[in-house]
């Protein structure tokens, strides 16, 4: 199996125009989906090689549409190294939808703050990430395209636009470094500490791996964390699963307006 049978699926399901953008839906962000006008729904489980997901929150669907006359897919939901143990799960989507033409992929993400300015509802910008997990979903894979160049791995460009839709929206948008923990138990308070002294402003259970996948495909990135909690040990913050769906839901229609200036700005400058 290629990732070829998965793209010609769907052009059978009347998908022709090239799609240039794809956005990743995190935990509890599903209704973000709205901004574009959906053509058609496909649960990952009829896409050959696409993930099973088992998180609450992450409804396993890729969604394509159209918005301001651009082909868009949106992918509610993904699978975490913390499912299978394996990091490359959403190589096979990326890939398939690289086949369709995708060359931008956003990102979206809950995310715990170490900073007293990046409150739970916030939208923050992620601007680099730290990975000491000893986890890479390129480890095994051959050819030297495996040596990947992490240098603006979340594109400054993509970063520059984001935030000028923020500011059409009258908001400015914050930015924050991401420091990925494995989970699936969020992390001790000694941990956060350590994650503070390194630099960390955020920390979160995915979008790192999905970042190296996606610049190794060569495409462009950003990523946008929604803040749904104070880590561990930090500013009171005792985080749950629960808290962090709840949260999201409530920060999705800040995220959802953000991601639709994004979009109307750049079908305008394309």
């Amino acid at each position: 199996m290629t990732t070829n049978h998965a793209a010609d699926l769907l052009r059978d399901r009347g998908i022709s125009a090239p799609i240039e953008t794809a956005v990743v839906l995190g935990t509890g962000l599903g209704s973000v989906a709205g901004i574009i006008e959906p053509r058609i729904n496909i649960p990952y489980a009829e896409l050959p090689g696409f993930p099973a997901t088992s998180v609450s929150g992450h409804a396993g669907e890729l969604v394509i549409g159209t918005r301001n006359g651009k082909t868009i897919a949106i992918l509610q939901g993904r699978a975490h190294y913390y499912e299978s143990g394996n990091a490359a799960a959403m190589a096979f989507p990326f890939e398939t939808l690289a086949r369709l033409g995708v060359t931008s992929l956003i990102l979206t993400c809950s995310a715990g703050s170490l900073s007293a300015d990046l409150k739970p509802g916030d939208v923050v910008a992620v601007s680099d990430h730290i990975n000491l997990t000893g986890i890479n979903p390129l480890i095994g894979m051959g050819s030297d395209d495996r040596f990947v160049n992490l240098v603006d791995a979340y594109d400054p460009a993509l970063r520059q636009h984001l935030g000028q839709a923020a500011a059409r929206l009258g908001q400015s948008l914050l930015e924050g470094v991401y420091m990925w923990f494995p989970g699936p138990s969020f992390e001790t308070p000694a941990e956060i500490k350590v994650a503070r002294a390194l630099g960390a402003d955020l920390v979160g259970m995915s979008i790192v791996p999905e970042v190296i996948l996606a610049r190794r495909l060569g495409l462009r990135v950003a990523a946008l964390a929604l803040v749904t909690n104070f880590a561990a040990g930090f500013a009171g913050g005792s985080p749950s699963h629960a808290e962090t769906k709840e949260i999201a839901a409530q920060g999705a229609r800040a995220l959802k307006h953000l991601l639709a200036s994004f979009l109307a700005g750049n079908a305008e400058t394309s």
